[in-house]
């Protein structure tokens, strides 16, 4: 049972869901305040994770709303006083951006980057994991495994910032990191791409010890609170479980991530063995 796996490219959907406001890393080093530092870092490409504007703005932040729009960065619409708590100069005038601590990357770089590896594609995709410190052990997890990519959502998701990429050791400076509309839509592309869906659930029919991971394949992680969406769920080939032999009800994100990866490395290397 195996997809045959090309890299043709398809549109994806937009995601038509509300963004959330993630302020949860307050590092100064990476916030751009202002009306001028933010539209200089736009003009000159800066990677910005999401852009927070008030909600009354007048043109000249409409412009700027515009902008970051142009190059597919989330923008927040919030009021005065969200802005002040976020703010750290106190002179933020309607806009903060939050810098990315790496540059996003296309979904074609994955594909090139597993091309080039000679192996399966083997990618980790996480609906809404909103904690900085889940999506860097994650990211760190998957490049140590020797995943090919990881890709996020564009709203509702914490970001590539520096306090993701602290807790990553630096891991996304190694694997591609891909920010989409649509996490459902981007499914069906790894679909028609060949791979098959594996999403981690708790009530999962199939155990992760009875599942092939062999082939092209794309992890599925949920968020924190919730696990895996409904349209996501039905959008996957299967719903794979980690047996749990203690009392906890489930395990930490990163750490289903890692065991689920891992389990994919083991029998990978088996395979090839197997095959030499």
């Amino acid at each position: 049972m195996k997809r045959g796996f090309s890299a043709a490219p398809r549109q994806e959907s937009p995601d038509v869901r509300e963004p959330s406001i993630d302020t949860d890393d307050r590092a100064a080093s990476e916030r751009l305040e202002g009306r001028n530092p933010v539209t200089e870092a736009l003009k000159h490409g800066r990677p910005i994770d999401k852009l927070f504007i008030s909600r009354d703005a007048d043109s000249s932040l409409r412009h700027l709303a515009a902008m970051a729009e142009e190059r597919s960065i989330p923008v927040v619409r919030v009021d005065k006083r969200r802005l002040d708590a976020m703010s750290f100069s106190h002179a933020h005038q309607g806009v903060i951006a939050v810098a990315a601590a790496v540059p996003y990357a296309e979904l074609e770089d994955v594909f090139a980057l597993a091309e080039k590896s000679g192996r399966p594609p083997l990618i980790v995709v996480l609906d809404g994991i909103s904690d900085t410190g889940n999506l860097g052990a994650i990211i760190r997890s998957a490049e140590c495994a020797g995943a090919h990519g990881v890709i996020i959502p564009r709203r509702r998701s914490a970001g590539i910032t520096a306090a993701a990429a602290e807790a990553g050791a630096g891991a996304a400076e190694y694997i591609p990191i891909v920010r989409v509309p649509n996490i459902s839509a981007a499914l069906t592309e790894l679909k028609d791409r060949g791979l098959w869906i594996y999403a981690a659930a708790a009530e999962g029919s199939v155990s992760l010890y009875d599942t092939d991971l062999t082939g092209p394949a794309a992890i599925v992680i949920g968020s924190e609170g919730e696990g895996v969406g409904r349209l996501v769920r039905e959008n996957s080939d299967f719903l794979i479980s980690i047996p749990l032999l203690g009392k906890t009800s489930s395990l930490n994100a990163s750490v289903a991530a890692g065991v689920i990866l891992y389990e994919a490395v083991r029998q990978r290397t088996v395979l090839q063995h197997q095959i030499t």
